[in-house]
């Protein structure tokens, strides 16, 4: 399917994701926003994003963003990108009023929503879903670096399981159009602030492991956030951390959000579903990857998380 075939008499569009967008949000929003400029540039074309994080800036016209959502339009296609309707926070009022809406996502948890909706969980990101979508003589140097940092921060350099042939196939092409892949790689997804560093130091350091150590959890509280003066993107990449201590099966890391309640990122090697279990918790994901909010004490949380993980951990041995 071409995106082109649902937006044929589309005037005007608006293009959103979920919050807190990731690498793969943003490219993916993004990507598809600079392609359908060019394919539709008599259509209307905004994008609704909270707003991304500076990493981002080397994304062509990132600064077309809008995160503001008070507005009373109604458009003739509302395309929701890397997620379903449940996580498009205050664009959701902008979704349900559009004429048409459509949901292009990979996440295994997402049932779609939408009057159209492609959903291929095997894809890596949506930005590699997307690839396939679009006419390979309409992508430039632009529209490759979006969907490229797409790819990259869903596939963790190509490092996670999610990474296919195709996957590469598709980052060879990318890369063809000549952008400097390397220093966006470093930029965007290993380089930190001396502030990141440190709040993740402390995260690491004040982590636990339970499960026979086969699991991994760690905390930031807002107490903490204050006193480092981080924001919730600064916290990215700590679960990835956790993950990688040898031995561990399942890496959870939250932070509070509000009064009893907490933002849980989940990673797993491939012995634990996480995406199952944030599904039980309202949340959703991948197989290795997943998150959810949840209410409750940090303790009261960890164990109802831990009898689901310990359930799937107890089939392995």
């Amino acid at each position: 399917m071409r995106i082109i075939d649902e937006l044929k008499d589309a005037k005007t569009i608006a293009l959103g994701g979920h919050i807190r967008p990731d690498g793969d949000c943003v490219g993916s929003v993004m990507g598809l926003y600079l392609y359908l400029k060019k394919e539709m540039p008599a259509a209307e074309i905004d994008v609704y994003l909270s707003k991304p994080a500076e990493i981002f800036n080397c994304i062509a016209h990132i600064e077309d963003v809008k995160s503001e959502f008070n507005t009373d339009k109604i458009y003739d296609a509302f395309i929701v990108l890397d997620c379903s309707e449940e996580r498009l926070g205050e664009a959701t009022p902008i979704y349900r009023k559009a004429r048409k809406k459509i949901n292009i996502d990979h996440h295994v948890s997402n049932p779609g929503s939408g009057d159209v909706s492609v959903v291929e969980p095997k894809r890596s990101s949506t930005a590699e879903l997307l690839y396939e979508m679009m006419n390979p003589d309409l992508i430039d140097e632009e529209i490759a670096t979006a969907l490229y940092i797409g790819i990259v921060h869903d596939t963790g350099v190509m490092r996670y399981s999610n990474t296919s042939p195709r996957t590469l196939q598709i980052v060879a092409e990318l890369i063809k159009f000549g952008f400097d892949f390397s220093k966006i790689v470093e930029e965007t997804f290993f380089e930190k602030t001396y502030l990141q560093t440190q709040i993740m130091g402390r995260a690491v350091l004040e982590s636990v492991r339970f499960l026979g150590d086969r699991c991994i959890v760690s905390m930031v509280s807002r107490r903490m956030m204050d006193f480092y003066r981080v924001t919730p993107k600064d916290l990215d990449g700590i679960v990835n951390h956790l993950q990688s201590v040898k031995g561990v099966d399942c890496a959870i890391f939250m932070y509070e959000t509000g009064t009893l309640e907490y933002k849980v990122s989940m990673r797993s090697n491939g012995k634990v579903d996480v995406a199952s279990i944030a599904m039980k918790f309202g949340g959703g994901g991948h197989v290795r990857a997943a998150g959810c909010t949840m209410n409750g004490t940090y303790h009261d949380n960890i164990n109802n998380l831990s009898i689901e993980i310990a359930e799937q951990l107890s089939h392995t041995d």
